[in-house]
């Protein structure tokens, strides 16, 4: 029983094309942060807070640790955002770290990538890396099914 039309050469195509979706989202967002180191506007910053956040019943892993990042900004407003992924071994509270932050949007735009945390840069430069090579893989087998190769 065909669920797709085309079959197999149709779920390769779409699952191809949604992993490429992801694979650009990371890269957009590895973009995003490699802008921010460049340009932005570094202080010293630390972390506020360590806390668990319910992801809900449904998921495997339920739960998630979030950093909180404080910063003052050049012209004195107290800032807090959470960054992604810090990185695997995470952070004390109250750990000193640099922060970049774009001065236009500090409150948007703000990363602890550096020195002490390559982790905002590593897991979407992976993530990208990963799921572009997959969403090739898939669609050379989408091209190859139809003959086109």
């Amino acid at each position: 029983m065909n669920v797709l039309p085309g079959g197999t050469a149709t779920f390769l195509l779409l699952f191809g094309l949604f992993l490429g979706a992801f694979a650009v989202r990371s890269a957009l967002r590895l973009g995003r942060v490699l802008s921010l180191i460049r340009h932005g506007v570094q202080v010293e910053g630390r972390c506020a807070e360590r806390r668990v956040v319910d992801r809900g019943a449904d998921r495997e892993r339920g739960y998630a640790t979030e950093y909180v990042f404080a910063f003052r900004t050049l012209d004195g407003r107290d800032m807090e955002f959470v960054d992604h992924a810090p990185g695997p071994f995470g952070f004390e509270v109250g750990a000193p770290i640099r922060v970049t932050y774009d001065p236009a949007d500090p409150e948007k735009r703000a990363t602890v990538a550096g020195p002490r945390a390559w982790g905002p840069v590593l897991m979407p430069a992976a993530f990208a890396a990963g799921l572009t090579v997959f969403s090739l893989g898939l669609l050379y087998g989408f091209v190859a099914m139809r003959g086109w190769v």
